[in-house]
């Protein structure tokens, strides 16, 4: 694990109740952030924040659905209070459903859409209100959208998701140059991880091999691998470190960017 200093920041994670959510909370929290795992599975993300409270970290837990303003607007004010105010936010939560475009179902793309892009924006809106200057947090910050890898490249079978990944890199960029224009001191980056191997990407690999598009999960994994000059795929640490730098002050001139974190799959 790579270290910055995140003692005394206050941070939001979406889509934090499992995965690469959940390490991000994790990471956070070991280098001396107050964190809130905000997840619309109510059990799991409780459980998951219980965990690390019991290890010594500052952690609560809030339901959030990110499709939703209303559900938004209901979470922010527990956000608040649970930290005593807002730095940064991660917008990490979001879904993948493998679909052939010839076979595309609309309603996988709404879903995916919905999840991936209006919760990414949703979560900027907020956070925008809450951290600008007049907000009730009102010290500026950070908010750390998460793309993909796909966002880069071509990939088979992941029309709508590399739609809305792309999508995501580039509100980020707009949201920057909104937040410098009008003075909210906010910093907007994206990272874009590589393929991790935790159950999502299985759920990727299983999918192209039942569509036809690999022989097996195995070979499909295995053109992951191929197409990355690093040699291995990305472990969940790997994106929750980068996560855990653009959310620090190691980062404080670095705005608007997409920080890949793909071995060089995507360059």
């Amino acid at each position: 694990m790579a270290t910055c200093d995140l003692s005394g920041r206050k941070v939001l994670i979406t889509g934090a109740a499992r995965g690469l959510g959940l390490k991000m909370a994790e990471t956070v929290a070991t280098q001396g952030a107050a964190v809130v795992l905000a997840d619309v599975d109510a059990e799991a993300g409780a459980a998951s924040a219980e965990a690390l409270a019991d290890q010594g970290h500052k952690a609560a837990f809030v339901q959030l659905d990110v499709t939703d303003d209303a559900s938004w607007e209901a979470a922010m004010p527990e956000v608040l209070a649970a930290l005593g105010g807002l730095d940064v936010l991660v917008n990490n939560a979001g879904i993948e459903i493998t679909d052939l475009l010839v076979d595309l179902d609309p309603e996988h793309a709404r879903r995916i859409l919905d999840v991936n892009v209006l919760g990414t924006m949703l979560g900027i809106k907020h956070a925008f209100r809450a951290m600008r200057p007049e907000g009730p947090a009102g010290g500026g910050g950070a908010i750390v959208n998460i793309a993909s890898v796909a966002a880069t490249i071509a990939f088979p079978g992941i029309g709508a998701y590399s739609a809305s990944k792309s999508a995501v890199d580039r509100v980020s960029r707009v949201a920057a140059a909104e937040s410098g224009r009008l003075g909210y001191g906010v910093r907007v980056n994206t990272v874009c991880p590589g393929l991790v191997p935790n159950a999502m990407g299985a759920q990727l690999a299983n999918d192209t091999a039942e569509l036809g598009l690999f022989g097996s999960p195995d070979e499909a994994v295995g053109a992951v691998i191929g197409l990355t000059p690093s040699g291995r795929l990305a472990t969940e640490q790997d994106i929750a470190d980068a996560v855990a730098f653009l959310a620090s002050d190691d980062s404080a001139f670095v705005n608007g960017v997409a920080l890949s974190v793909d071995g060089a799959m995507g360059m």
